[in-house]
């Protein structure tokens, strides 16, 4: 119309304002600082620091040359062989036919929510990306807190009073260990009295443990062991495997949940037709186990374990309050004790204290707020990640077994690490 500009670009509300996901945004933000010269400790984003094992990228190797689209739900080879790994590691008795394979298990998790006729409940704090997701599916989120004193963990009372003051519609529940955020995961009892509560409420729930394999002690117990009709289980490579950029994720579903992996199915061949060939066929060989792969996680365990506990411990002296991590590579550190000294120093959020902490330290970890918590709590969340992977590793093999390793063997495979979680405590003490 003559005198009207058009607005070139309209935005959906859903997208409108929607940042960057705070993992990818610290670590793009830690690059480039490190570009521009400074020393930075990035312990933001949650990246496994071991490499691929070498069986399975000579496996991809293998296969560089397969070019095909494959079926949407994934290469029946692959899907038998994700069946199999379930069954010996949790005796599921899955199909291949009850298997979806995905690009990353993030975005089967937003196929999911696109198909789910109900809420996502939410435990908090929780990964950065579940929230986000919803708001793009256009579903509501129901946020169930849980308390420091239950060390970050959903207790089947708290779960069972909001299953009954939320009654009457389908729930979508995410159960996240061991946690990303905080390294907590939990027993099979623990999660026998979760599932009595699920099912007595007929929630369907997400069970993502794509950190499973890095319980530090080998424990990890599959939420669908307990309560089979009405779990999902998310894994994929990125976290075990080290293959995090490779983008190959996994849904195994139970029979009566058919029609919504069916739904899931559909709307992946209108979105990403299929994940890489290649990837799929080296993944197998992932997926198939064996002794290199078994001695390749054991050490992956016993060196996160160790440093786990050794940096736990650490920011205890410091004052902090934290669960021990049972899992995967992560600390979720609460400095409340210290928040009147934070205040006096003008950081009264956890985004300040991360940002000064960024800036008077070269320390980058994450906000508690990014995780769910009210900004004016002092968590935050920490990936201890930063070292050599493969150097480690190299160095665990060396080591005397069924001892644990001592510090002497973390600073000198870890030493960024440590060095950066001795500055954060002294950054915080005022020291």
């Amino acid at each position: 119309m003559s005198g009207t500009k058009m607005p070139w670009v309209a935005l959906q509300p859903r997208v409108q304002g929607l940042p960057l996901s705070a993992t990818l945004a610290i670590n793009e933000r830690s690059h480039a600082l490190q570009q521009a010269g400074r020393q930075i400790y990035k312990l933001g984003l949650g990246q496994s620091p071991f490499p691929v094992p070498p069986s399975v990228v000579a496996a991809l190797q293998a296969h560089a040359a397969e070019k095909d689209y494959l079926p949407v739900r994934g290469l029946p080879a692959l899907r038998a062989a994700v069946a199999a790994y379930h069954e010996r590691q949790d005796a599921l008795g899955r199909t291949a036919d009850e298997v979806l394979i995905g690009p990353g298990s993030k975005e089967l998790m937003y196929l999911l929510q696109t198909g789910f006729a109900g809420p996502l409940v939410l435990p908090t704090p929780c990964w950065v990306s579940y929230a986000p997701q919803a708001r793009l599916a256009g579903q509501p989120v129901q946020y169930l807190p849980t308390r420091r004193a239950d060390g970050w963990r959903l207790t089947p009372a708290a779960l069972d009073a909001f299953a009954q003051a939320t009654a009457g519609t389908p729930r979508l529940l995410l159960l996240n260990y061991p946690s990303n955020p905080t390294g907590a995961s939990y027993t099979a009892d623990e999660l026998a009295a979760l599932a009595e509560v699920a099912r007595r409420h007929r929630l369907v729930v997400l069970s993502d443990e794509i950190y499973g394999e890095l319980h530090h002690t080998g424990a990890h117990v599959s939420m669908a062991r307990c309560y089979p009709e009405g779990t999902i289980v998310s894994a994929g490579l990125s976290k075990w495997c080290g293959a995090g950029g490779w983008r190959l994720g996994t849904f195994s579903f139970p029979p009566s949940l058919r029609p919504l992996l069916d739904a899931l199915a559909a709307a992946a061949s209108e979105t990403f037709t299929a994940v890489s060939a290649p990837i799929q066929y080296a993944a197998i060989r992932a997926y198939a186990g064996g002794p290199d792969i078994e001695a390749y996680l054991n050490g992956s365990r016993r060196l996160l374990h160790a440093l786990g506990q050794h940096l736990a411990e650490q920011l205890r002296a410091a004052g902090a309050h934290l669960p021990d991590p049972d899992g995967a590579f992560y600390l979720f550190p609460d400095f409340s004790a210290h928040a009147e000294q934070l205040r006096a120093r003008g950081i009264a959020s956890s985004p300040a204290f991360a940002e000064r902490l960024l800036e008077e330290t070269g320390v980058a970890l994450l906000p508690g707020v990014a995780f769910g918590h009210a900004p004016t709590t002092f968590t935050c969340r920490l990936a201890y990640v930063d070292f050599d992977g493969a150097e480690a590793l190299a160095r665990v093999a060396e080591a005397p077994p069924g001892r644990p390793l001592g510090e002497g063997v973390l600073r000198a495979c870890c030493g960024a690490v440590l060095e950066a979680v001795d500055r954060l405590c002294d950054w915080v003490v005022g020291r």
